[in-house]
């Protein structure tokens, strides 16, 4: 019998349980995390080991300095998720982990590190969409939440509007052409001299400032669902360069708020008219982003508006964390069968 087929038998009889434990990895990005999740909802421990202050120095990631990181925090990081919820090896039912998307590098120990423990332990591996990790960061939160729902992905890599038809299928209503918002605020954060990470800097530096400036950009996709935000982010490199070729005064708190009204309100406005169009009276924010203070007071003055019912995670499930992905686990555990050990890590993911 090989691997698959007896993994295969394991998941049909860890579907009877009335409990069940998965063990999850997350080395997307710059975070090495572990976690325990029960059930796909509760959270027995999350472990993270942020690279956050590594990185700074570099102004950005850098994908080599990751992964030779992620290879000393690891497996420490899998002792103390165990130790942390109370539990051993033998009480894991599974092991999840994140396959895509991210950086090829850092996602590869991670996967490396699960695929070994499911061999070693014989416990099934479910691979992961680090996406549908986002939004699943919403049950961990809200025990109310099931779906169908509309669902605003924004992070560093991926902004789109999602319909969740239920927990193991979406459907893509609109997403970015270029640029991803959290990729437009970290550009945006660099050319106004604000160091990594730069979002977090702009909505900071924000607050209290009223937005004055309006940046001239096309916008082709104003009717659809789909957005762009090269024109935008052009727009303000532009504007920043011009007053320093001119010798003048770079309002940075000005510029940083009135980029951040634009970008929000552009994503803000789309996602709240497809909740209305779907006939969707449950908007779930995820992603990186969702923690900016500016996006949850937008969606929650737009949602109130419209009679919509507004999710957004506690900051603790904002960022990359395992215990996202321990709840997606689950539910594709469910569902769907095992991965095998020839899977490999994965740049790009689809939403589906």
């Amino acid at each position: 019998m090989t691997y698959l087929q007896k993994m295969l038998k394991k998941v049909e009889a860890i579907r009877k349980k009335s409990i069940v434990n998965i063990l999850a990895i997350e080395s997307s990005c710059d975070e090495t995390s572990v976690a325990v999740v029960q059930n796909g909802r509760k959270v027995l421990s999350n472990i993270i080991s942020s690279q956050i202050e590594i990185h700074r120095h570099f102004g950005g990631v850098v994908p080599e300095v990751a992964s030779r990181n992620h290879i000393l925090n690891i497996i420490p990081l899998v002792e103390q998720a165990l130790t942390s919820a109370n539990l051993t090896y033998d009480d894991i039912d599974c092991i999840g982990v994140t396959q895509g998307a991210g950086l090829v590098g850092a996602l590869l120990v991670g996967l490396t590190t699960a695929k070994a423990l499911s061999y070693a332990l014989n416990k099934p591996l479910i691979a992961v969409n680090h996406i549908k990790g986002h939004i699943a960061a919403n049950y961990l939160a809200f025990p109310d939440l099931v779906p169908p729902f509309m669902c605003l992905i924004t992070s560093g890599g991926h902004t789109a509007i999602v319909k969740v038809d239920d927990y193991n299928t979406l459907t893509k209503i609109g997403s970015t052409q270029d640029d991803a918002i959290g990729e437009a605020f970290d550009k945006v954060a660099r050319i106004l001299g604000l160091e990594y990470p730069g979002g977090a800097k702009i909505d900071k530096i924000s607050q209290n400032v009223e937005p004055t400036i309006k940046f001239t950009h096309q916008d082709s996709l104003l009717n659809s669902y789909d957005i762009s935000y090269s024109g935008l982010k052009t727009a303000v490199i532009n504007y920043v360069h011009k007053l320093e070729q001119n010798s003048q005064f770079v309002d940075v708190p000005q510029i940083a708020a009135s980029f951040q009204h634009q970008a929000v309100t552009m994503i803000a406005e789309k996602t709240v008219r497809a909740c209305v169009e779907f006939g969707q009276n449950k908007l779930v924010l995820a992603g990186g982003v969702a923690a900016n203070s500016y996006l949850r007071k937008t969606l929650t003055n737009m949602c109130k508006e419209k009679e919509i019912k507004l999710y957004f995670p506690p900051m603790e499930f904002c960022t990359d964390n395992a215990a996202m992905i321990g709840s997606v686990a689950y539910y594709q555990m469910l569902k769907e069968p095992p991965a095998d050990l020839d899977i490999s890590a994965l740049a790009s993911i689809e939403i589906k």
